[in-house]
C-alpha cells in the first residue's frame, strides 16, 4: 500500500481547550516530523507564530552560527582541515 503524500502548503486547524492544549494535526505532525515525546518551538513575528520541530530549529541556528567560521579561521581548504586535525591529535598524544 502506498502512502498519501502531504502537500507542501495546505490549511488545517484545531481547538484549543480550557489549559490551552491543542491537539497537532495528523499532517502537520508529519510534515514537522513529529513524535510522541517531541518538542516544538514556537516563533511569533508581528502577530504571526510559526512552529517549528524543536530538534530541527536548534540544528537551524547552530548552522547558522557557524557559517562562515571555518573562513575566519583559515579553514578553506580540506588540506587545512586534516592538517588541524593532525595536531590537535598529535596534542593529545
Amino acid at each position: 500500500m502506498m502512502e498519501a503524500t502531504v502537500p507542501t502548503t495546505f490549511i488545517d486547524n484545531a481547538k484549543v481547550m480550557a489549559k490551552g492544549q491543542v491537539t497537532i494535526p495528523k499532517d502537520v505532525r508529519k510534515v514537522l516530523g513529529l513524535d510522541s515525546g517531541s518538542r516544538v518551538t514556537f516563533i511569533v513575528e508581528q502577530g504571526v507564530v510559526r512552529m517549528v520541530n524543536s530538534a530541527v530549529y536548534a540544528m537551524q541556528m547552530m548552522q547558522s552560527e557557524m557559517q562562515g567560521e571555518a573562513e575566519r579561521s583559515g579553514l578553506t581548504s580540506d588540506e587545512a582541515v586534516n592538517n588541524l586535525v593532525k595536531e590537535i591529535r598529535s596534542e593529545g598524544e
